[in-house]
C-alpha cells in the first residue's frame, strides 16, 4: 500500500472502479496496490537528437530520472509501471552517462519495475532491470503503451503526451495533463524533452464515447477541466 511522505493533499480519481491518485508530476498511484505508474521517459532523446546534427541540451535524462527520483521518494512503491518510450531508441544504453546508468540502476534497487514495451523501445533492454511486457492487467486496469482504438474498460496507456490549454485573465496557459472519462486514462509524457498532443486532438478525443476531462498539472496538485472548456492549438 502507498503512503505519501508529504502533505500535498492528493487528487482522486475513479477509473473502472479503481480508487487512483493523479500526483502533479504526472504519475498515476495506486495506494491499495502499492504501485505507481509513469509514461514517455524517452531517456536520451538529446543524445538521439545530436547523432543526427541536431544539438540539443544534453540534460533531459539526468531532469526526467530527477522526477522519478522525487516520485518515488514521495509514494515508495512496492511496483513502478512504466508504460513505454522510457528509451527514445534502442542505442540510448550506448550513449547514457555512466552517472545516469548508475541513478537508473539505483531506482531499480529494492522494487519492482515493470517496462512495458512501446514503439521507440518494442524490445527488452539491457538497461532496464525488471519483468519486460507488452501489457500487463491488474485487478480491473489493463497498462499498455499506446490505446486501443473503441472501448477499452480499465486501460491506462500513454504514447500520445496529452496537453491541454486554457486562457485565464488574457493569458494562454498550457500545459501537460491526464485525459479520462472515468472508464480509461491516457498519462501525460513524464520525460522533460517530449512535446505534447492537445487534449481535444482526434487521436484523444475519438479514445472517448463521450465527455471526458482534463486534468492539468499544477505546482502541487491537478486541476480537473472539461475538455469542452479546453481550447484547441
Amino acid at each position: 500500500m502507498l503512503a505519501r511522505t508529504d502533505s500535498v493533499p492528493p487528487s482522486f480519481v475513479g477509473l473502472a472502479g479503481a480508487e487512483l491518485v493523479l500526483d502533479p508530476c504526472g504519475a498515476l498511484a495506486w495506494p491499495e496496490r502499492g504501485v505507481l505508474a509513469v509514461a514517455d521517459l524517452h531517456l536520451e532523446k538529446a543524445s538521439a537528437f545530436a547523432r543526427r546534427g541536431q544539438m540539443l541540451p544534453p540534460y533531459d535524462s539526468a531532469d526526467t530520472l530527477a522526477r522519478l527520483e522525487d516520485l518515488i521518494a514521495r509514494w515508495a512503491p512496492a511496483l513502478v509501471i512504466a508504460l513505454g518510450d522510457t528509451l527514445h531508441d534502442r542505442w540510448a544504453q550506448e550513449r547514457i552517462a555512466p552517472q545516469t546508468r548508475d541513478r537508473l540502476a539505483a531506482l531499480q534497487r529494492g522494487r519492482s519495475f515493470i517496462w512495458i514495451a512501446g514503439n521507440h523501445d518494442p524490445e527488452p533492454n539491457a538497461l532496464l532491470e525488471g519483468e519486460w511486457a507488452r501489457e500487463i492487467r491488474i485487478g480491473s486496469l489493463t497498462f499498455r503503451h499506446e490505446p486501443l482504438p473503441g472501448a477499452a474498460a480499465g486501460e491506462v496507456a500513454g504514447h500520445l503526451h496529452p496537453v491541454a490549454r486554457l486562457v485565464q485573465r488574457g493569458r494562454s496557459i498550457r500545459r501537460r495533463c491526464f485525459a479520462t472519462d472515468g472508464m480509461r486514462m491516457v498519462l501525460p509524457a513524464l520525460g522533460s524533452l517530449t512535446g505534447g498532443l492537445n487534449v481535444r486532438h482526434p487521436a484523444v478525443s475519438g479514445l472517448f464515447g463521450g465527455p471526458y476531462d482534463a486534468h492539468m498539472l499544477g505546482a502541487a496538485r491537478t486541476y480537473r477541466i472539461a475538455v469542452d472548456a479546453c481550447l484547441g492549438d
